[in-house]
């Protein structure tokens, strides 16, 4: 085992003990509950003994809900319970109630100031909350209290960190490495924090000391010479390059480095000959290659450089490995990047032959076809998912999509109601989502009544899926009808995407139907100031409601515009000739 792996190894150990650790004592605490409460009378003990294990038996079980019961009924004979509090904590916790978590917490330890358990939790309890300055505190007063559990330093550096004590975090990496010894997690993480101060001499310090503590290790020079090339330092970054490749000529980071190098000199025919002959060095392995040339990329899109030389590598690589699918899939997701479309859709339909059953291929393949708009292949692509995996109701949501784009409404409401039947009854959003493309079929088709009814459904799930609120908003307001539940709908999606101009266009439209022309005017302008689509129905609408504000002129101006931008319709042609609002006619069938 190298010395970077053996350090990162131990570091990892530690951090397994600690937990290790907590988990022995919290066992203790729950067989032992805190000696320091209330003293009970013996039947009330007895009583509490046997809620709290029976508490402990059902939750082991996975009945959580009766064992929150029981340790709430041991809570009511003893309120300063720690063991209970600690198991209750851990209950909000789950509830994603962390504030009521945090002050389960609180409350055990200060009814059992002794026990590590509850003190870790809450630390790091407050951590997660962002409360940063308590929790290094409660850390500090750990690393005092148990100076044998040096692993304490790193929480207690993290948490500084982000409290912005970042000499004080430093001084804490510092004691951990004391104890547990030099590693490259730990000097990074100083280097880091170094460079944060514009202490750049500290900075590299550390990692040079990492270099000279373990001078076999060729990993730490290119690190050196990686850190020194970032500040352009080219010489000395070619110094370390070189000491790392008399230390390890094969070293797969030192081939990586060295491109970086030549690219940052210029010379870029060098820099594709490095990997070049990396890739078709006989002696590494395919996975080696990969992870070259994936470190490369990288480094290409870090620098932005062009990516057209990873394409020719990969070629290389490719005819040497055609069966490589990982590799495959590596090089067309590149090509996504690049925008190669075709290319890329090549390269994942060959994996999909391959192997059919790679969900991330067909995944990309989908992708690819719906950016395209390319309706007939992804209907081929959701058919074929729907039979490799028909527990996924995605392809039933695009296949819907699909219909309803060729204006196959009955084909598409019987996709989404056949995958209704499959979606997770935990997946609530994903409900919402399939009644909201129900309900706008149900439109297309002329079916008012069903429309509601499945807005109802999708709101259900749901109450602020913005996009049936809006649609829902949107088609009352045509029909005038229920207008003030519109208006508390549309409302509702301003509110939760004030910068959507669709949105605002709705509630402006709700108002020019309820006669408030001043705020209608107000928000579609709002809309105009924030659309994005160059939209002829919003500057159209803008035309309407200035007429009722009585500007006519610049109403028939607005119509106008909407004309030319290729809006198409035979009021909107009678509304110019007449130079007078026309109100649309919508009928459907009821």
């Amino acid at each position: 085992m190298n010395v970077m792996l053996k350090h990162l190894v131990t570091i990892t150990c530690i951090f397994l003990f600690i937990l290790g650790e907590q988990f022995l004592q919290a066992q203790e605490a729950r067989i032992n509950p805190s000696p320091d409460t209330i003293q009970m009378n013996e039947k009330a003990q007895r009583k509490f003994n046997y809620f709290f294990y029976e508490g402990l038996n059902l939750k082991a079980a996975g009945k959580y809900d009766a064992a929150y019961d029981a340790f709430n009924h041991c809570l009511a004979i003893d309120s300063t319970a720690s063991a209970v509090l600690y198991e209750l904590s851990s209950f909000f916790a789950q509830l994603n109630r962390p504030e009521k978590s945090l002050e389960m917490l609180k409350r055990a330890v200060a009814n059992s100031n002794n026990n590590f358990t509850y003190r870790v939790a809450l630390a790091t309890m407050s951590r997660n909350l962002g409360m940063y300055g308590e929790a290094a505190e409660e850390y500090e007063k750990l690393v005092k209290d148990y100076p044998s559990k040096p692993e304490l330093n790193y929480y207690l550096a993290d948490a500084l960190t982000e409290q912005g004590e970042v000499g004080k975090a430093i001084d804490a990496y510092d004691a951990l490495e004391s104890s547990i010894g030099m590693n490259e997690a730990l000097s990074m993480q100083k280097y880091k924090l170094y460079n944060s101060l514009e202490q750049s001499d500290n900075a590299f310090k550390e990692v040079e000391k990492l270099a000279d503590k373990f001078p076999m290790e060729s990993r730490y020079q290119i690190i050196l010479g990686d850190l020194y090339l970032g500040k352009n330092d080219t010489t000395k970054a070619l110094a370390y390059y070189q000491k790392a490749h008399e230390l390890d000529p094969s070293s797969p980071y030192y081939i990586v480095s060295m491109a970086n190098y030549y690219e940052v000199t210029g010379n870029k025919e060098a820099a594709e000959q490095q990997i070049r002959n990396a890739l078709v060095n006989e002696k590494l392995d395919v996975d080696t290659k990969v992870g070259i040339l994936s470190r490369y990329i990288i480094r290409l899109q870090q620098t932005k450089k062009g990516m057209d030389s990873a394409n020719t590598l990969f070629q290389t690589l490719l005819e040497q490995h055609p069966e490589d699918i990982d590799l495959k899939q590596m090089y067309g997701s590149l090509l996504v990047s690049q925008d190669k479309k075709e290319e890329a859709r090549f390269q994942f339909q060959l994996i999909t032959e391959m192997e059919p059953t790679n969900v991330g291929a067909w995944q990309q393949l989908l992708n690819l076809a719906l950016k395209s708009e390319d309706i007939p292949e992804v209907i081929r692509i959701c058919k074929r998912c729907q039979e490799l995996f028909p527990d996924a109701p995605e392809y039933y949501f695009y296949l819907g999509i699909a219909y309803f784009q060729q204006e196959k409404y009955q084909d598409a409401l019987d996709t989404y109601q056949a995958g209704l039947a499959i979606i997770p009854e935990t997946n609530l959003g994903l409900k919402s989502d399939f009644y909201g493309q129900i309900g706008d079929i149900y439109y297309q088709m002329k079916n008012l009544p069903e429309t509601y009814k499945a807005y109802d459904e999708a709101l259900k799930y749901n109450d602020k899926n913005v996009v049936v609120l809006n649609n829902y908003a949107y088609f009352l307001s045509l029909e005038k009808k229920d207008l003030k539940k519109a208006e508390r709908m549309s409302a509702l999606t301003v509110n939760l995407e004030p910068n959507n101009s669709t949105y605002l266009d709705t509630y402006a439209w709700i108002f020019f139907m309820q006669g408030n022309y001043t705020l209608a005017k107000l928000y579609i302008e709002s809309a105009l100031s924030k659309d994005t689509t160059n939209s002829a129905e919003l500057v159209d609408h803008y035309g309407d409601i200035l007429f009722m504000t009585g500007d006519k002129e610049k109403a028939l101006e607005q119509w106008k515009k909407a004309k030319e931008m290729g809006k198409e319709s035979k009021v909107l042609d009678r509304k110019i000739a007449e130079g007078i609002y026309i109100e649309e006619e919508i009928s459907y069938e009821l």
